[in-house]
């Protein structure tokens, strides 16, 4: 069975008080979801220690892991402002678990700061090799949809960053998908346009790594809330969420993940 998981993108959003005393609200209400529900935090960078000590205090460190929004492209060296999967990977003291997972790919990056499929690839290699798990971002926009190339564009995503990894690596890779086109336009992604979109990643992971893909948590990272993620979670291939905005409210965040 895979893993079911239900990860929260801050974005550049709370200082470091409020962050804690949201992972703390956050904390108070596991009891609401079920056990094989995995949760992830990915604060700002700032945050991460703090939001690491009050998990760690909280004792509910292993249900709610700590995620990174972003890594650098390199190893280490002359980067001002970067931080390498290295770094993150040993933020904890080796007593706890410190950062687990990184977002690499999401579309604010890849449309913002110009990342391409190369420059992901790089990145995925470097967090895997540091031991972290990896959540990749795929979707299209509004124009590549109504064009029809959609499915060709992310299997473009996939084939490019996923396809050159080992099978061992894989095992490690979580996919989110992205809806562009349906986050913050107006138009709504309906259960049954994620469900086809989600379909089409696993059948295009299974055209090389076979049914190894059936392993592979996809997340929807479209504009997910209480109000639709059951809907959204019900469907045969969406096996959590990527949260933006309702992340940032726990009782909202709790919500979704009381779902399954």
């Amino acid at each position: 069975m895979r893993k079911k998981i239900v990860a929260g993108n801050w974005k550049m959003n709370t200082t470091v008080k409020e962050g804690v005393e949201l992972v703390k609200a956050i904390a108070q209400q596991l009891n609401r979801i079920p056990e094989d529900v995995q949760l992830v935090v990915a604060p700002p960078l700032t945050h991460l220690s703090s939001v690491n000590q009050t998990l760690i205090e909280s004792g509910c460190s292993s249900q709610i892991a700590l995620g990174a929004q972003n890594c650098a492209n390199k190893e280490k060296g002359a980067y001002t402002g970067e931080v390498s999967a290295n770094m993150l990977a040993t933020l904890g003291d080796g007593t706890n678990r410190g950062v687990e997972y990184v977002i690499i790919g999401h579309s604010e990056r890849r449309g913002y700061y110009g990342e391409t499929n190369e420059i992901l690839l790089e990145k995925v290699r470097l967090a895997l090799a540091a031991g972290l798990k990896v959540i990749y971002c795929v979707g299209e926009e509004l124009s590549q949809r109504e064009a029809g190339v959609h499915f060709d564009f992310i299997a473009e995503q996939i084939k490019e960053v996923l396809f050159p990894l080992s099978q061992d690596e894989l095992k490690n890779i979580i996919v989110a998908y992205e809806p562009i086109w349906a986050i913050g336009t107006g138009v709504t992604a309906t259960s049954a346009q994620a469900q086809e979109i989600h379909a089409f990643i696993r059948k295009t992971i299974a055209e090389k790594y076979g049914d190894i893909s059936e392993q592979i948590p996809i997340l929807y990272g479209g504009s997910c809330k209480p109000s639709n993620a059951a809907e959204l979670f019900a469907q045969k291939d969406i096996d959590g969420g990527l949260i933006g905005g309702a992340s940032l409210k726990a009782d909202d965040f709790i919500g979704i993940a009381s779902s399954f």
